[in-house]
Parts: structure tokens; sequence; C-alpha cells
């Protein structure tokens, strides 16, 4: 048993612990506590008396207080005693702290003197001790079996072959990079001399050479003519070359052939280029025949990197496989693990080229961000870039990765070289040749479009054009595919239901005070936003939470009669139907998809669906679903942006565009997924259009910025700086057809046949296109986004009498101001079941009085099982009878506990509450429904009878 500590064993270490305390000089007292001292045995005398005089305690704090009111009664000569009893105090613990302090460092130094000792000490005795073992025998290695010593040098052997290895691919890599640097310097100047002899208006970007004498038109006319005869004889070469033919030396047309010889006439003198061809004329076999021609007459096989979206891997390989099977393209695609697996056993960066397990690496965007550490390992020959506006924005991550690969040839492949503006163009330039364009200040600053003079506007297109000539080639279908079926466009307006209406204005009035207020105060966000909403609306109202009535039926006729564009979408795919079309369906919202798959589910119409989750594998089959031959799939619904690239889809012959993306370069690939080689019949395209809408602006700023490729690529001329959109064309968009909104709350669908109406499309898309002819018949370089809207009138020009435009937009403002306040009325609002939905008129509805908290139904949302059209009519007597009783008795104020139903009906409406889920929220119910539905199947398939 252990002995239990008491007392004397504490007071024996007592010491050890307070020794410190014991050796502190006491305290200096204060004055009061001199007279304390003093005073305090009276003090307690007196305080007992008085207390025991009153026949009561001691109060606690009583000694004190009377201590302190008979300190405070002191005079100054009073004081003064006790005053200097204190200020010797105060001197005498100066003296013992002084005292002490002494004493502590004598003891700090003593302490460190020992401790320095031993320390050195110990070091002294370490030093022998490693010395005496110093001296002792080395213990001999085991002695190892002739098995052991075999196995220990063929270790050794590999792992020195792996070093070998290695360090021999990284000294070939680095080889074939210094190789390929070597050749790239030596071409660099007859690059530059071929391109002074083109125009001299690359010596100004490049400031590396000295001007020459320059050639006039006619000089240029002759170096064009001999660039040509140039072409002319590389061909005949090419024909005459020998070599194994493949399918893409046999099978190319004439003209096809002529463009490669445009590229290896490029390629020869050390050129980089654009193959700007209009979508849909074979870029890729052209682009297929270049790296075949090198292979079959120059012995060049590689290596080649070909980059592309994720949408045309598969085609580009089936190309390579199809036109040039001598070429050895792999997929360079796939997870993380899959990635490295090929990197070490196919691609093998540093292998010479007789052992190159490659020739061709196919890869996407994506893939070459993620993998960029071993991409760049390589000396590539061809770089090869799909759909090569993707680096038009010279800082982007994708142009950054792309630039550091090393590589001897650029190829661009674009069926949309401009989209926005001309510093794209210096990008793509930029990255054609870095050493030449190097400033895109300097670009712009050439390019200068604000000046007032035509003669050097003209001097400037002409300038440009000499810019591109060596660079870029493009072909339109009209120019050069005569067999293609022509494509034709037609614009159909529709109008808009009592439902999309009622939310336009609804839209319109939310934001009155942005959209009649101006810029000033307003952010581009925020009409951003007000443009965005107003687009979904005229797409469907049911892209808006609450305005769909749930207890109808999901696939009823309401899908298609609430939404002008679905109604017109009825009648044309009913007439397509007959007459054997197949329709692509491009939208720019996915939201939209799924409605429109619920139509087509209703119309029982067969299709495919793509969008940007759609994956790799579920894209390829769908696609080839839709080609087959005899494919019984009649609608292709597909996203703008994620469909309309790189996908065949040539057995449809109809296009419909539900909406217009703010890109017109965007629809034209859409449209262009039907209208290419391999298409046998005449494409239609229709582009739906809602009357009086922020969409009939979209499609007037598309129109006028489509004349961008047109002019600067095909005809020479430029556009003007202002492409931007900016607030007040967003402000403009939004109050354009506003009037018409407020003017009537009546459905604008006609019940026209659709003869008709397509017969009215084409006839305003005539219109459309004469106004726009007319329009550029003024200045050519004049892109007023608006065409002209707000200043011209009856073919005069207005705009330079400021006081009398100022004066009529005042009164339209006026004018729009009033008719919007006059929709700010009393509206009533859609009933709708589900509690949660909230109406958007909400903002400027008359607020509605509320009942008392003991008359209001709780939530009986439909998963929570209540018997809901009971509750609502008894909730419905209940508030006639407290209306009816609130006019009766005015004085004095309603009871809060009365009762306004019979004792039958209250007990009723407590029964049918106490029944239902109240704690059920919409995710629970649906997992309960389902465990009761496997609970009844189960039941079924046990008890049959039952």
């Amino acid at each position: 048993m252990e002995k239990k500590e008491s007392r004397a064993d504490w007071v024996a270490v007592e010491a050890q612990f307070q020794s410190g305390e014991a050796n502190q000089p006491a305290k200096a007292k204060t004055a009061y506590q001199f007279f304390q001292k003093r005073v305090v045995d009276d003090v307690k005398r007196d305080v007992a008396a008085k207390a025991a005089e009153l026949n009561e305690p001691v109060e606690l704090g009583s000694i004190s207080k009377e201590i302190s009111a008979r300190w405070a009664q002191l005079s100054a000569g009073d004081r003064e005693e006790f005053v200097e009893l204190a200020a010797q105090d105060k001197k005498r613990y100066d003296e013992e702290c002084r005292a002490r302090d002494e004493e502590v460092e004598r003891e700090r130094a003593r302490k460190r003197e020992e401790m320095y000792g031993a320390v050195e000490g110990k070091r002294e005795r370490k030093k022998t001790q490693v010395v005496i073992e110093e001296t002792r025998p080395k213990r001999q290695p085991r002695e190892l079996t002739e098995k052991q010593l075999e196995a220990k040098r063929l270790r050794q052997e590999i792992r020195q072959q792996e070093i070998d290895e290695r360090d021999e691919l990284k000294a070939e890599e680095k080889r074939q990079k210094e190789a390929l640097a070597k050749k790239k310097s030596e071409i660099a100047s007859a690059r530059l001399k071929y391109l002074l002899s083109q125009s001299d208006i690359f010596a100004h970007f490049s400031g590396q050479v000295k001007k020459g004498k320059t050639k006039g038109k006619k000089g240029a006319a002759l170096d064009a003519d001999e660039d040509a005869e140039t072409g002319e004889e590389s061909a005949e070469d090419t024909k005459k070359g020998k070599g194994k033919k493949t399918r893409s030396a046999t099978m190319m047309r004439t003209k096809w052939t002529r463009r490669l010889t445009w590229m290896v006439n490029l390629a020869h003198q050390g050129i980089n280029g654009i193959l700007a061809d209009e979508m849909g004329l074979g870029k890729t076999l052209q682009t297929i025949s270049v790296l075949a021609y090198f292979y079959e007459f120059e012995n060049i096989t590689g290596p080649h990197i070909v980059l592309v979206p994720k949408s045309t891997l598969s085609n580009w390989l089936a190309e390579f496989e199809r036109w040039c099977p001598s070429l050895r393209a792999v997929k360079f695609h796939g997870n993380k693990e899959e990635r490295q697996r090929c990197v070490q056993e196919v691609l093998c960066p540093g292998l010479p080229d007789d052992k190159r397990k490659f020739d061709v690496c196919v890869t996407t965007f994506e893939m070459c961000l993620k993998e960029k550490t071993a991409l760049c390992k390589f000396a590539w020959r061809y770089l090869i870039i799909d759909e090569a506006h993707r680096i038009k924005n010279e800082s982007s991550q994708f142009s950054t990765v792309v630039r550091m690969l090393d590589t001897e040839h650029r190829l661009l492949l674009t069926g949309t070289p401009l989209q926005n503006n001309l510093h794209e163009l210096w990008a793509l330039l930029n990255f054609l040749l870095p050493d030449v364009f190097a400033s895109s200040q300097e670009f712009d600053d050439w390019f200068n479009l604000d000046v007032d003079d035509d003669e050097a506007k003209k001097q400037m297109i002409s300038q440009l054009h000499k810019i591109l000539r060596p660079f870029m080639l493009r072909r339109l279908k009209a120019d050069v595919e005569k067999s293609l079926p022509p494509k034709k466009e037609t614009l159909l307006f529709v109008g808009m239901s009592e439902m999309q209406k009622a939310l336009y204005k609804s839209l319109l009035l939310r934001d009155m005070n942005t959209i009649m207020g101006g810029t000033g105060g307003v952010s581009k966000s925020a009409l951003q936003n007000i443009v965005m909403q107003l687009r979904k609306c005229c797409g469907h109202p049911y892209l808006f939470e609450g305005q769909e009535d749930r207890s109808l039926d999901p696939l009823g006729e309401h899908v298609v009669e609430n939404c002008g564009k679905m109604v017109l979408l009825d009648k044309l795919l009913k007439k397509l139907k007959q007459r054997g079309s197949r329709v692509l369906i491009f939208t720019q919202m996915t939201r939209v998809l799924d409605i429109m798959e619920d139509f087509c589910r209703m119309r029982l119409y067969d299709y495919c669906r793509i969008d940007g989750q759609t994956s790799y594998e579920d894209r390829e089959s769908s696609i080839d679903e839709y080609n087959k031959p005899n494919s019984s799939k009649f609608l292709f619904l597909l996203s703008t942006r994620a469909g309309g690239l790189g996908i065949n889809l040539y057995t449809a012959d109809v296009v419909i565009l539900y909406d217009s993306d703010w890109n017109p370069q965007a629809d034209l690939q859409a449209q262009d997924r039907a209208h290419r080689i391999g298409q046998k019949k005449e494409v239609n395209v229709y582009r739906l259009v809602t009357t009086d809408s922020v969409e009939e602006k979209i499609i007037e700023r598309a129109q006028q910025k489509l004349k961008l490729d047109a002019m600067v690529v095909q005809q020479g001329r430029l556009q003007e700086k202002q492409s931007k959109l900016t607030k007040n064309d967003m402000l403009e968009m939004i109050r354009f057809g506003a009037d018409q909104v407020f003017r009537t709350t009546d459905s604008t669908i006609t019940d026209e046949d659709i003869d008709a109406i397509l017969a009215k499309g084409e006839q305003r898309t005539e219109e459309m296109k004469q106004k726009m002819q007319a329009h550029d018949k003024g200045d050519l370089l004049d892109f007023k986004l608006d065409g002209g809207g707000c200043q011209n009138h009856d073919g005069i020009d207005y705009s330079n009498e400021k006081e009398r435009q100022e004066e009529l937009k005042r009164l339209a403002d006026a004018e729009l101001a009033r008719q919007m306040a006059e929709g700010m009325g009393k509206r009533e609002r859609r009933t709708v079941l589900r509690h949660s939905h909230v109406s958007l008129e909400g903002k400027h509805r008359t607020k509605q009085k509320q009942l008392p908290k003991a008359l209001r139904l709780p939530r009986i949302d439909e998963w929570q099982f209540y018997n809901r059209k009971r509750l609502i009519e008894l909730h419905e007597i209940e508030c006639a009878n407290y209306e009816q009783a609130k006019t009766e008795m005015e004085k004095p104020p309603l009871p809060p506990h009365a009762q306004y139903l019979t004792e039958e009906q209250l007990q009723e409406k407590e029964q049918l509450l106490s029944e239902g889920f109240s704690d059920w929220n919409k995710p629970s119910s649906s997992c309960s429904s389902s465990c009761l539905l496997a609970m009844v199947v189960t039941t079924s398939k046990l008890w049959p009878g039952k």
C-alpha cells in the first residue's frame, strides 16, 4: 500500500520552492500603509463598540472605510510624518534590490562557467573516443557467391544502360533542336528577301533590312505572274516526281493540286501560311496532301503535330487512314495514365528518325495544354492548327503554349480568319512570323483608320492586301465548288404569345429606371443581363422559373402554344417531314434543347442531340447514327458553340437557327455542317427572329459584323474600330420594339399557312439584303451599328442637325416612358400551384393584404401528399367568412381567436393537415416514391393475385 503524503514531507522540500521568494526584498510601503498600521487597532475597537451599541453585526468593509475616512481628514502637516517614513522605506527597497541583482549576476556567472567547462570536457572526451574507434580494424565485407556476383553485375549493367539511354535521348533531342534552329536561321534571310520581293512594307515591320528599290504596280503584277508560273512548274514536278503514290496524290482535284503547290512553295521559302478556305471546301484533305507530298517526294516523315478541336479528332484520324495510310498517325488523348503510356511507348521523345514509332501526332487543344512538357521535347517539322481562330488572343494560355513548341513550318486552318477586328489578324501574323510582326502597337498604328482622307484609307487597304498575299489563300464555295448545290438563307419573323408579351413587358418594367435613365450610372454587365433575359423570353417563356403551370401535362400542347417560335417550328417541321428533308436545329441555350426534346417526344420525331456536356464517345455515335444510310433520325439538336465545329452532317439539307449568336461566324460554321462537299441537295437555312424584340437588333449587328471578313480578306475593305458592343448599343437594343410590346397585350402569333410565312420571310430577307447593299453605296468604311435607323428618315440624314436630333430623341423617350408607365397598372398574376414560384411582376404588383396568421395555410406542395383540393376549398370558405366579418364589424377590431369555419369543417381541416408529410422536401419524396414503387413491384411478383 502506498504511503500517504504528510505535511512533514512538504515542509522538507518547501524551502526548495520558496527560496527564490524568500530572497526577494520586501516591497516598499506607501504613506497610507504606515498610517493604516498605526490606527488599525483603534479603528477596530471603535467600530466594534459602535456595532454593539446598535446591536448589529460588524459590516464587511466598515473598518477599511473608517481608516480611509480618517486618512482623508488629516491635514498636510499631519501626513508629513507618514510621507517621510514611506521615503525611507523606498530608499531601503532600492538598496536591497541593487544588492539582490548583484548576487543574481554572480550566481549566473558561476553557473555559466560550470556549464561551459563541462561541455569542453565532453568534447575532448568525444574526440578521444573517435580516435580510438579509428584504430579499430574495419569489418571485412561478406564474400558473395558466383551467382550473387553475377546478379549484382547484371543490375549494375541495367542501371547504367538506362542512364546511358536517357542521356542519349537527351543528347538526340538537343541535337534535333539545334539542327532545327540552324535550319531556320539559314532560311531567315531568304525568307525576308522573298517577302521584300512581294512588298517593301515588310521592311517597315521587320526593321532588320534596308529598304531596296520599290517596284511599281506593273512590277508587282509581273512578280505575281512569275509566282503563278513557278507554282505551275512545281505542280508539274509533283506529278512527275518519283515515289509511291498515295490516294491523296492520285485522287485530288486540279484546284486542290494548285493549293498543294501553294503550300509547298511556302514551305520552300520558309514561310508559314493560313489556309482560309470557306468552311466545307476540304481543308483537312489539303493539309494531309502537303504532309504526303513531303513524305513521298522529299522523304520527310515528320514528326508533325496537328492540334484540332475535340469534336474533329476522330475525323482527322479517319481522313489520314483514308487518304494517306503510309503516314503513321497516332491519337494523343485520354486520361493521365493513358497519356503517360503513349508518351513512353509511342511518342518517345529523343528517338532518331529511323527509330521513331509515329509520323503525325493528332491531339486536341486541351491535351496540348496538359502535356506541354512532353510536346515541347520534340523538334516538329509541321505544326498544323485546325480552327486556328483559337489563337486570335495572343495572351491566352493556348497561344502562349503553342508558341513554345519548336517548329519548322506552321500552317493555320480556319474558315473565319477574322471575326472581330484587325488586331486578331495581327495575332495570326505574329504567330506565323514573330520576327517580322513583333509589335501589335506598330501594326495598329500602321493601319489606323481614324483619318478623314479616303485616299489614305485606300492606300492602307492596298498595303494590307500586299501583306496578306504571301501568307493567306482563301477560296469561296461559289468560286471553287461549282458542283456544290447552293445555300439559301431565309429570315422567318414570328410574333410573341400572350405569355411572352406579358413576360417581356415585366422584364422591361423591372428595369425601367435602368432603361430610361441612360447609360450614365449603369454598368455594362447590368445591360448585358437585361439583353440576356429578353433573349431568353424570345426563346421560350418556360426558361423562367414559375412560368410553366406544373399542373398541366409536361408534354401538352401548351409547350408549343405559349411560344411563337415553337408554333412556327411546329408548322415548318411538319412540312419538312412530308417532303423528306432532314433537319439540323441549332440554339444558344441547352435548356432550349431540353424543351426541344419534349417537343420531339410529343410529335414522335426521332432525333439526336449534342451539346457541351456530351461525351466524346456519345458525339461520335450520334454522328454515325445520323449519317448512316437509311437512318431514321429526322432531327439533330445541337448547341451552336459545341455542335458548330468540325462535324460533318452533310446528310441533312435543312438548317434551322432557332436563335442567333452574337458572333455571326459561329452561325456560319453551324450552317456549314450541312453545306459542304458531299451535299447533293440545296441547303435551306431558316433563321427564326422574334418581331419587335432585341433579336432584330442582334441580326442587324450580325449582318454588319459579317462584312469584316468579306471586306478584309475578299474585297479589300476594312472595318472601323467600332466593333465592340457599347452600352449605348445595348440600350438601343433593349428599347427597340418596346413601344409595340406596350401597345397591346394580345398574342401576335398569326394563323397563316406555312407557305405564306415562308413567302413573307423570303420577301423580308430580300428587303434586308437590298437595304444592306444600299448602305454599302456610301462610305465603304462607315459602319454605324444602327444602320442610320435613328438618324435617317425618308432618305434624309439629320445627323449634322444636333439640336433637332436631340429633340427627336427626347420626344421618343418621353413617348416610351408614357407607354411603360401605362403598363404599370394592376396586372393579374397567373395562378401557379407551386407555392414556391414567384412571378417576375412581383416588384411592380399592388401589395396584397395578408390574412391573420391563424388563417394562413402552410405549404402544401404536391410531394407532401396533402388533399390539396379539399384544403383549398376549406381555405376559400374561411377567407370569405373572414372578409364578410370585417365589413360587418369595423369596430371593435376582430378578435384574433375568432373562428370562421363550422366545428365539422374545422375538424376536417385539422384531420387533412395531419395526414400530410409536412417535413418532406422534394428529394426525400422522390426517394420515398422510388422505394414505394419497388415495394409494389415486389409485392406484385410475390402475390400476383393481389
